[in-house]
């Protein structure tokens, strides 16, 4: 896939530089592009790695839910290095596969559940700038989800966006990572093709 990032990569080196890319060629299969963009800057690429391996491990609130936020978020602001990674790490973590390929066009798709809807409203709305939460959606979903998980969704959310505005805006696209393990095209808004 040819890069068109707005930083150029960089050339990962020295003894943690070939640890992570050891690392990240056993996890995908190939180094992903942020990280040869994110090395020209090893404190910010630190920090952006330990707050993933830390939001990874909270387990309060059901992972296919954070998945479809994460993708909700990630459509909205139009990072499809996120959109295509998230499926693949959908397929990998053996989520719902059938409906994260959905989430991009979830206001058509009748696949979801309630509370799978207003969760993925709730991720736009967080979204959005300024953000539109409402009381009625918070309390919905606090009222089916519990305020530990509410938090946790909310929290998980706040990250997704700061990786896919950080991805968008230094132009990381789509690495093939889905197509690499062979599931379906993601469903575009408007798309009436048939699921997978």
């Amino acid at each position: 896939m040819t890069s068109h990032t707005r930083v150029p990569k960089a050339e990962i080196t020295g003894v943690y530089g070939a640890v992570l890319k050891k690392f990240s060629r056993k996890m995908f299969g190939v180094v992903p592009e942020p990280l040869g963009v994110m090395w020209n800057n090893r404190p910010v690429l630190t920090f952006s790695l330990s707050l993933g391996r830390k939001a990874g491990k909270w387990k309060t609130c059901d992972k296919n839910l954070k998945s479809y936020a994460h993708m909700a978020a990630a459509s909205l602001i139009g990072c499809t290095f996120c959109l295509d990674f998230g499926y693949f790490h959908a397929h990998n973590e053996g989520l719902d596969v059938a409906k994260a390929r959905e989430v991009p066009r979830w206001r058509e798709s009748d696949v979801f559940t309630p509370l799978e809807r207003d969760v993925m409203e709730y991720a736009e709305a967080m979204t959005r700038t300024p953000p539109t939460v409402t009381d009625e959606l918070s309390a919905r979903l606090l009222d089916r989800l519990g305020a530990p998980a509410m938090v946790e969704l909310t929290a998980w959310i706040a990250v997704a966006n700061q990786t896919a505005r950080t991805n968008f805006a230094l132009g990381i696209e789509a690495q093939g990572f889905s197509a690499a393990c062979g599931l379906a095209p993601l469903a575009r808004p408007g798309d009436v093709a048939s699921r997978a």
